[in-house]
């Protein structure tokens, strides 16, 4: 038997979230070519010359503007509807403790923790203006990269103290299902923030590629929240998706517009705090389609690109006894480029990349979670070393040619 008044209130948050998206996306593509041409006469621009710079001419770099206010905007705006839709506004107890049971055909609304996730809002939205102020410096005149590391630590030290968005439990991966000890879930909470932030920000290296992972990663979040009855912060997600529907269009190649730090970073706090959110999920609040489902491995998968290529780099790095946040010309795709792939084939070969390893993880959902995690990341990392490993071969094969017409020479 059909349960009108659900069906009713279920279409009411579905059309919440393609409102969210729309005003997001509209906002962000309407605006963004006034943003270019101020930019541009203000000379608000990054200009070519450092051997790590891929563009030939100059091009302004606040598009991190239009996203901060498109998601932000588009966010708040609804916020308030989308709060009194689940709170007051939507079912009654009856209704919903007749229609509604947990791990059945139709799964209980997220109501109990609906307030907990507002208030959540509001640490996020704090979070949110410090990095993007951070970020607009950057862009502008430059700032230290232990000073931004050091407010990464400040914002993850809030969210987590403060706002208690924290990871507390591997949830089943490596066999462990207890809470972790609190020291550690701080620790390990922070350092999440820390390298998913930066991990964003090290792939903001080429046309439409920080943008393009980020369109993904918010859209596989807002969709999983959605089926899981979180409202909130699947409208979190999909404010971000629209932002940055509307801005891969003037960024990707030949980009009109940079989004720089003040927009890499935000992307990176956002996803940090929609993964570390989706991790602690309630799972007897999951419908069956996605309780099955390794929520670690999941939100891993998402992010599979800009964390193997982040931890890769920091090695690297640290090998070659340079600072782990120091710019240099090794990440992946570079090695891309190097085997004479445009921006356009680059991005979207990491945009299939990335929907494959998560497909992956979705698929594999029945087995072990540790033995999925296994497989899932030996893949992804597997298929990100290729183009490495060919570039290695491309320079000893070279390096041999070198040597072999020197001693030719020398004969």
């Amino acid at each position: 038997m059909l349960n009108l008044p659900l069906i009713a209130f279920q279409s009411a948050i579905m059309g919440q979230y393609i409102l969210v998206f729309l005003t997001a996306f509209l906002i962000v593509f309407i605006c963004t070519p006034s943003l270019i041409r101020v930019a541009i006469r203000k000379n608000l621009t990054d200009t070519p010359g450092d051997l790590r710079k891929l563009h030939t001419r100059s091009i302004p770099t606040l598009g991190g503007v239009m996203i901060f206010a498109g998601t932000l905007f588009s966010f708040a705006l609804l916020l308030p509807t989308i709060s009194n839709m689940i709170i007051t506004g939507g079912l009654n107890s009856s209704q919903i403790n007749g229609a509604i049971y947990q791990h059945a055909a139709e799964v209980r609304m997220n109501w109990t923790d609906a307030s907990q996730i507002i208030n959540d809002s509001n640490y996020l939205i704090a979070a949110m203006l410090i990095l993007f102020f951070i970020g607009i410096k950057d862009d502008i005149i430059g700032t230290a990269a232990v000073y931004k590391l050091l407010a990464h630590v400040i914002i993850g030290m809030i969210l987590v103290l403060m706002g208690g968005i924290r990871i507390t439990s591997f949830h089943g991966l490596f066999g462990i299902y207890n809470d972790i000890p609190y020291w550690a879930s701080v620790f390990l909470s922070v350092f999440t923030y820390v390298v998913i932030i930066n991990s964003i920000n090290f792939i903001d290296g080429i046309d439409g590629l920080a943008a393009g992972i980020g369109l993904i990663g918010s859209a596989a979040f807002g969709m999983w929240f959605a089926f899981a009855h979180s409202p909130v912060l699947a409208c979190l997600a999909f404010a971000l998706c629209g932002s940055l529907g509307g801005f891969i269009i003037y960024n990707f190649s030949p980009a009109k517009i940079f989004m720089g730090d003040s927009g890499s970073l935000i992307i990176g706090l956002i996803l940090a705090v929609l993964g570390i959110k989706l991790i602690e999920f309630d799972p007897a609040q999951l419908p069956l389609n996605i309780a099955r489902i390794s929520r670690p491995l999941f939100v891993m998968s998402i992010l599979a690109y800009p964390l193997i290529d982040a931890l890769r780099i920091v090695i690297y790095r640290s090998l070659k006894g340079t600072s782990p946040l120091a710019a240099d010309r090794n990440h992946i795709h570079h090695a891309l480029l190097d085997m004479n792939l445009s921006h356009r084939q680059i991005s979207i070969l990491l945009y299939g990349y990335t929907i494959i390893v998560t497909t992956l993880s979705i698929l594999l959902s029945d087995i072990d979670y540790t033995l999925a995690f296994a497989v899932v990341g030996g893949i992804a990392v597997f298929g990100l070393q290729v183009p490495l490993i060919i570039k290695l071969r491309r320079r000893r094969t070279r390096a041999t040619i070198v040597k072999e017409m020197n001693r030719n020479q020398a004969i």
